[in-house]
Formats: C-alpha cells, sequence, structure tokens
C-alpha cells in the first residue's frame, strides 16, 4: 500500500468514526429532545438527506478546486456542525441539532467520495483493491466510533453532548490527514464536450443495476441500524449493549474489505452482490427469531456483512459506467441515489420502530432487499444474452 493511500484509509476510518457514533447517538438524543417519539430519528435523517442535497453540489466542488480543497471544506463544515449540535444540545435545541446534522450532509457526501479517489492514486490493475482498502479504513470507526459515543455519553450536563465535542477533535485530525495528500487533478472536460448528460448516463442497465445495488443495499443496512439503539432500548437492554452491537456491525461492514476485492476479481462481481443480498435475507431471518442480545448482535453482523458485498460490489460496477470526462458527474449522481434513498429509510426507522416495532421494521425490509435481488438477476441476463 502506497503512503497516499494509507493515509485515505485512515481518514475514510475518521469519517466512519463520526458516522458511527452520530448513528449511535443521534436516535437517542432525538428521543430525548424531539416534541413527538416518531420524530426521533430526524437528526439521522437530516444527516443522509444533507449528503443527499448537497452530493451534486460537492461533485462540482471536486471539479472546480479538485479532490483535497474540496475534502478540506468538507472537514471544515464538519467542525462547525458539530459545534452547533454541542450548542444545541446543552439548550436543548431539537430543531438545532437537525439543522446541524443537515448541514453536516455536506462532510457526509463529500467523504464518500474517498471510495473513488482511491482509484485515482493507484495503478488500473489495482482499482478494485483500493476500494476495499479504503473502505476497510471503517474498522477503526468501528472501534472509535461507539467508544467515543459511550465515553461521552456523561462527560458534559447534557447526556451526549461530549460526543459532538470529540468529533470535533476527529474531524481535525481528519483535516492533517488530508492536507498531506496530493491528489492527481481530475480530467476537466474541453468546451462542448463534458459527456453524456446525465439522463443518458442512467438509462445504462449497468449504472442503472448498480445505483440499485448501492442504494437499496445501503437503504437497508440504514433503516435497522438507525432504530437499533431505540429498539434495544424498547426491549431493556442497556445502551452498553447497543454500542457492543453497533461495534459488530460495522466490523461487519468494513473487515470483509480485506478481500471483498480479490474475491470480486476471482468469481466477479454479480457472484459477490448477490451472495450480499442473501446475507440480507439471513438478516431478517436472524432478527425476525428473536430480540435478545445474540439476536441483534447476529442479525446486525450479517446486514454489515451483506452491506459489503453489496456495496463494494456496486461501486466495482459502477466503474465501468462512465468516461473519464463524466467522473464527477456520474459520481454525483450515483451518490444522490444513495443518500435519498438513506434519507427515505431514516424517516421510516423512526416511525416504524416506535409504531410497529423491531418486527414490523424487519419485514418492510424484504421489499428493498427483493427489488435489489431483481435488478442483479435482470443484469445477468443482460450479459448472458450478449455474449
Amino acid at each position: 500500500m502506497n503512503r497516499k493511500l494509507a493515509l485515505l484509509v485512515l481518514a475514510q476510518g475518521l469519517f466512519l468514526t463520526n458516522n458511527i457514533c452520530f448513528m449511535a447517538i443521534n436516535g437517542l438524543v432525538g428521543l430525548a429532545l424531539a416534541p413527538q417519539p416518531w420524530m426521533a430519528t430526524l437528526p439521522i435523517c437530516a444527516y443522509v438527506a444533507g449528503g443527499a442535497l448537497m452530493a451534486r453540489l460537492v461533485g462540482r466542488h471536486q471539479l472546480r478546486f479538485g479532490r483535497r480543497r474540496a475534502f478540506q471544506i468538507g472537514l471544515l463544515v464538519a467542525i462547525a456542525s458539530c459545534a452547533t449540535a454541542l450548542w444545541s444540545v446543552t439548550e436543548r435545541q431539537f430543531w438545532g441539532v437537525v439543522v446541524a446534522t443537515l448541514v453536516a450532509g455536506y462532510y457526509n457526501a463529500g467523504a464518500a467520495l474517498y471510495r473513488f479517489a482511491a482509484t485515482e492514486i493507484v495503478p488500473p490493475q489495482r482499482r478494485e483493491a483500493a476500494i476495499s482498502w479504503v473502505l476497510a479504513g471503517g474498522c477503526l470507526g468501528a472501534v472509535l466510533g461507539p467508544w467515543v459515543a459511550r465515553t461521552s455519553r456523561d462527560l458534559l450536563v447534557a447526556p451526549f453532548a461530549g460526543a459532538y465535542l470529540m468529533l470535533i477533535g476527529v474531524a481535525l485530525a481528519g483535516l492533517v490527514l488530508i492536507s498531506l495528500i496530493d491528489f492527481p487533478p481530475l480530467v476537466r472536460p474541453a468546451p462542448g464536450a463534458g459527456g453524456r448528460p446525465g439522463r443518458e448516463l442512467l438509462r445504462q442497465p449497468v449504472f442503472m443495476v448498480a445505483l440499485a445495488a448501492s442504494a437499496l443495499g445501503y437503504g437497508v443496512m440504514n433503516l435497522l441500524m438507525a432504530a437499533t439503539p431505540i429498539a434495544m432500548g424498547q426491549c431493556g437492554l442497556p445502551f452498553d449493549d447497543a454500542g457492543l452491537v453497533l461495534q459488530w456491525h460495522v466490523l461487519g461492514m468494513f473487515v470483509p474489505s480485506f478481500f471483498t476485492g480479490p474475491l470480486i476479481r476471482r468469481v466477479g462481481v454479480l457472484p459477490v452482490m448477490a451472495v450480499g443480498v442473501l446475507l440480507n435475507l439471513g438478516c431478517v431471518a436472524f432478527a425476525l427469531a428473536g430480540q435478545d442480545l445474540p439476536h441483534f448482535l447476529g442479525a446486525l453482523l450479517l446486514l454489515g456483512v451483506g452491506w459489503n458485498f453489496l456495496y463494494i460490489g456496486g461501486t466495482t460496477l459502477f466503474t465501468q459506467a462512465y468516461r473519464p470526462e463524466e467522473k464527477t458527474r456520474a459520481q454525483g449522481l450515483l451518490d444522490t441515489g444513495v443518500y435519498a434513498t438513506m434519507t427515505l429509510t431514516s424517516f421510516s426507522s423512526g416511525a416504524l420502530v416506535t409504531t410497529g416495532g423491531w418486527q414490523w421494521m424487519n419485514l418492510a425490509s424484504l421489499v428493498p432487499i427483493a427489488l435489489c435481488g431483481g435488478a442483479l438477476v435482470y443484469l445477468a441476463v443482460l450479459q448472458r444474452r450478449s455474449c
């Protein structure tokens, strides 16, 4: 692994530290401050909605300012948003937390491009491995994210306010790491040669299936993960147990990254993504079998590994769907779709878990899992016919 890729892996780990801590605490902060219980996951929803709203803007900033400067802007936004959330929790301002997490969506959308930036700092034959290594940096987040959530719970007077303070330090560390990386310049389209328009890119079967797998796989993962701390609280399990479950879930998301890339090169991208769909079905079956700690732990672990196969597979498939001059436009379209799906599932998770309960949430997740499986079958049939 070269120095640039190693620094980017660490930056990804700090980004996931922020994300996992947000997922662990924002639902509980929302539950404590929201006017109505069903609004509890609105801070989580706002975070991913901000990513959806700003993904296209981030893409334009990447092209205008370059990778490093745009990533630095995202980290500065993360610092400002955590400071706003800290003040809002201290003053018990629910809508302040929502606004802070909405603004943080710029950082969310920007750092999501680390995986694409990784493919630009390695030889072409190492693209799959680079994507896998960067996502494997999430293992650091799997350890630090729950640790920050647990240790900061009573650090300040207001519960979990200390987490936002600690995340400011995490973002500062990420800013230092990104500032040490020299990214190659992005290809700027010549006047009148900007590549195909967005709607033409979207009509490609490879693009549509990559988008479906990435968005639906992320959506199911987000639907269940966002509600897990609330669901476990409803079942009488302590917050430390929820932190343990999220930690193993995130390890399931990122530890397989060490071999997912080589596996894709060996057996192909569609078989790996199909296994991801099956693991999601296994998660639902495990969750429906019981509501004690082992069942939550097993379900979320399977969910994490399933997400890994779908997301790395979808990202790898997606790199076949655009030309160099279309890169930022295509990446913006993909991440807009992913974040829009996550916004819907984040909002739905709060309503479902506080009204229908954990079992209904898992049953509802079967619909997007089936759609994802159908998309993979569709592309496999098309590819077989073209041979």
